[in-house]
Order: C-alpha cells, then structure tokens, then sequence
C-alpha cells in the first residue's frame, strides 16, 4: 500500500506540472490567439501528453519486461486519445451545455481524466513489484 501511494504521490507531481503546460497553453492560444477553446484544448492536452510520457514512463511506472518501448509508447498514445475525447467532451458539455467558462469548465476536466490516466496506466502499462 506505501508503494502505491509513493507511486500515485509521484503521479501527482508529474499531474501537476503537465496541467500547467496544459492549461497556461490552453488559456495563452484561446486568448492570445483566438484559437477556439476545443482547438486550443487539443492542442494544449496533446503537448502536455508528451512531457506526460516521458515523466510518467520514468518516474512513475516501471516498464515491463518483454514489452518494447514502441508498444509501450502506442498504449500511452491510445490510452491519451481516449482521455482525451473524455477531456473535450467535458470541455464541449461544460462551456456549450452549462455555460461555465471553458478554464474553470478545464479544472474539472482534468480531475476526470487524471483517474483515467492513472488507473489505465497502472493497468496497461506498470510492471508493478514485479519490474522492481
């Protein structure tokens, strides 16, 4: 149970520091731009999957034996496009469907798709004590 909670406070900081590359991206292309928010949201979620990758494959999960890094990498890819059409359907329901302002409406879009992220790696890609 410590190892897990080392892990998910690991993923927490690397959460963190991908939000902010997200959101600040997310906020600087819609207002300084004029890009549309669902545009800029893609845009933002997919830089911050990038960094996402890299830190979470080398501080959070540890790889698994026998699985190639390609194969790896394709199961991140697959799992971020999920989460994000989970991120711009929240986005898309938050600011047309209920009116909240597309960066508040970003927090809790984020929360969902952190769980995703979270458990789905775990699942698909962590070699858990066994890879340690």
């Amino acid at each position: 149970m410590q190892k897990l909670l080392a892990q998910i406070a690991k993923f927490g900081v690397v959460g963190v520091i991908a939000f902010v590359i997200d959101y600040g991206l997310l906020a600087l292309l819609t207002e300084a731009f004029g890009v549309n928010y669902l545009v800029s949201a893609t845009i933002s979620f997919t830089v911050s999957v990038v960094f996402n990758y890299v830190a979470s494959m080398r501080y959070v999960f540890t790889h698994k034996e026998g699985m190639s890094r390609r194969r790896e990498f394709i199961i991140f890819v697959v799992l971020s496009v999920i989460g994000l059409i989970i991120n711009n359907a929240c986005m898309w329901a938050g600011v047309e469907l209920l009116h909240i302002h597309y960066l508040i409406t970003k927090i809790g879009a984020t929360a969902i798709v952190m769980v995703w992220n979270f458990v789905t790696r775990k699942k698909f890609l962590d070699a858990g004590d066994e890879g340690r």
